[in-house]
This record gives C-alpha cells, sequence and structure tokens, in this order.
C-alpha cells in the first residue's frame, strides 16, 4: 500500500511516521511536502503531529491553506482513507473534515504523558483491528488538545458513531482525571461522517515498536492497512 505522509514547515512527527509504516510494517511510504498540488497516486494519507507553522494564529489554521490540503480534500472526497495525528487532528478540524475543534488544554500546560484509549466504534477503517476490550496505552504531547463540539454536532457524532477513541483509566473507565485535556466527554479521536477520515491526539507512531515500550499504536495502521487491501480485493474483477 502507498502512504503519503504530508510535510510541513513545523512539522517534528512526519519521519517518525514514515518509519513506522515503512520499516515497521512494511508499507510503502514517502514524504510529500505542502507546497505539492497532487498526492501522486496514494492509497491512504496521513497528516502528523508537530507545530505546522508554528501554530501561529491558531493550530493548524495556517497549514489548512497550504496548496497540499486541496489535493487532501479531493481524496477524501472521493473516499481516500486520511489520519491525522495531533497536530494533524488539529489540521483536519480546521480544514472542515473533521467535526468540532482543539482549543487549549484546560490546565493551561503542555501536557507529555502516556494515556489509556478506549475504543468506542470497531466500524470503521481506523479501529477494526483493534482486540475487542482492549485499552491502547498511546503517549500525548500536546498544548491545544482539548476536543470541542456544541451539544448539536456531539448528539449527531453519537448517533452516527463518530467518536472512535475517549481517555479512560486504567481500568477502562472515562473518568474526569484520565483525560490529559479537559476533552467534552473524554474524546480523544473522531471521524467524519463517511468514516474515511479519522483523526486523535495521542501518537500512535509513538507506541508502535517493542524498543519503546509499547506496541498498541500499531493497531491503528494496521486497520488502515487492512481496510485498503480489502478495498484492493474487491475492486479486482471476479
Amino acid at each position: 500500500m502507498n502512504f503519503v505522509v504530508l510535510q510541513f514547515p513545523g512539522s517534528n512527527c512526519d519521519q517518525d511516521c514514515v518509519h513506522v509504516l515503512k520499516n515497521v510494517l512494511g508499507q510503502s511510504a514517502r514524504l510529500l511536502w505542502h507546497k505539492e498540488r497532487s498526492l501522486g497516486g496514494a492509497d491512504a494519507v496521513v497528516v502528523p503531529g508537530g507545530f505546522s507553522y508554528g501554530d501561529y494564529l491558531r493550530t493548524g489554521a495556517i497549514a489548512r491553506f497550504s496548496p497540499v490540503m486541496q489535493a487532501v480534500q479531493d481524496f477524501a472526497t472521493q473516499g481516500g482513507l486520511v489520519l491525522g495525528i495531533c497536530n494533524g487532528f488539529q489540521i483536519l478540524c480546521e480544514a472542515g473534515l473533521l467535526p468540532g475543534a482543539l482549543v487549549r488544554n484546560r490546565s493551561l500546560q503542555f501536557r507529555c504523558e502516556h494515556t489509556y484509549l478506549k475504543t468506542r466504534c470497531y466500524d470503521s477503517a481506523f479501529t477494526s483491528q483493534i482486540p475487542r476490550r482492549k485499552l491502547l496505552r498511546i503517549p500525548v504531547a500536546h498544548g491545544e488538545g482539548c476536543y470541542f463540539a456544541d451539544e448539536p454536532t456531539l448528539a449527531t457524532m453519537k448517533k452516527r458513531r463518530q467518536i472512535l477513541w475517549e481517555y479512560v483509566d486504567c481500568r477502562g473507565e472515562a473518568t474526569l482525571d484520565a483525560s490529559p485535556n479537559g476533552s467534552v466527554l473524554n474524546i480523544a479521536g473522531v471521524c467524519n461522517e463517511q468514516r474515511n477520515v479519522a483523526g486523535l491526539m495521542p501518537h500512535p507512531e509513538r507506541a508502535s515498536e517493542a524498543i519503546l515500550g509499547c506496541e498498541d499504536g500499531r493497531w491503528i495502521f494496521a486497520s488502515m492497512i487492512a481496510a485498503l487491501a480489502q478495498r484492493e480485493t474487491s475492486a479486482q474483477p471476479a
């Protein structure tokens, strides 16, 4: 499968994503500079974490206007898989590809720590391979990771099962202290209505190798790979 990992001025997790996809999971993966206007035959796009444009103005607000984002918009509209991680999640929200917004952490502090995630929905291209009832232990590192959406939007998201992950404690309880940022409903990651675009604040690429102490992040990438393989099989003539 051909993965494209976007690279903005200030990205700092782009090469980590390429490493995991290419060297750990054995997929084709390459960086794509933000000024490009074509995705070059990508099967999936990853919008990585970092501080695109130094987080000036508002996180993700400037990157949303980079030339490559029009290609991402078109790709997503056609059903292409897009995953945004941390700053990438913020960019996808700013671009209108995902509902809601990411605002300043309730603590007003930058939080860098491991979190536990409970998967709320398994019928998506980003969660299908995650073992049922398994809590994912994945780190966060952000200052503006507090997910917010108004009540009508949240009601719609619940109805359409768009909340993919929530912050929980080690017992799987969605307590107030389990969230590092104060997100509404402890939301850690969501998808769009069509279920082909997703974003999450935790960094799965930082938890995909045993040497890092945890491999739980691999389940998210493995879900994308499985979804792409299924599409490829379905597209083949009988």
